[in-house]
């Protein structure tokens, strides 16, 4: 089974860090929350941050505005997942350079849409 870390993964249902968890739990993967006090989101345990995953990544999907995403994928390069998506919102030409010095490969895409989901099949309540 497919294992995902959700970086900006929200307790909010409105946000897309909460779509993203509901659409991968539905599509059968390991979900892996990271919020930085969250306990718990949709009933699944939540990480404060990505050194705290319990197990391997195979993606990681970033849901956090470009000023804060950078500060963090040196922890994403560590775990080296094989796929790292930057989700609309996400990204800067500045964070994209910084990626690919530390060996990722940035996806610009919606990582619901490439799992064949969107975002509107899970409602904000």
């Amino acid at each position: 089974m497919p294992s995902i870390a959700i970086v900006g993964a929200s307790p909010d249902r409105k946000k897309y860090g909460n779509k993203a968890v509901r659409a991968f739990l539905q599509g059968g993967w390991t979900v892996y929350p990271v919020h930085p006090s969250a306990r718990e989101i949709e009933g699944i345990p939540a990480y404060p941050d990505l050194k705290s995953l319990p197990g391997p990544v195979n993606r990681v999907s970033m849901y956090v505005p470009p000023a804060v995403g950078i500060n963090l994928l040196e922890d994403i390069a560590a775990i080296k997942p094989a796929e790292f998506f930057l989700n609309p919102g996400s990204d800067s030409e500045e964070l994209i350079a910084k990626a690919r010095q530390l060996g990722l490969n940035p996806v610009q895409a919606c990582s619901i849409v490439n799992i064949g989901l969107r975002p509107d099949m899970f409602p904000d309540t």
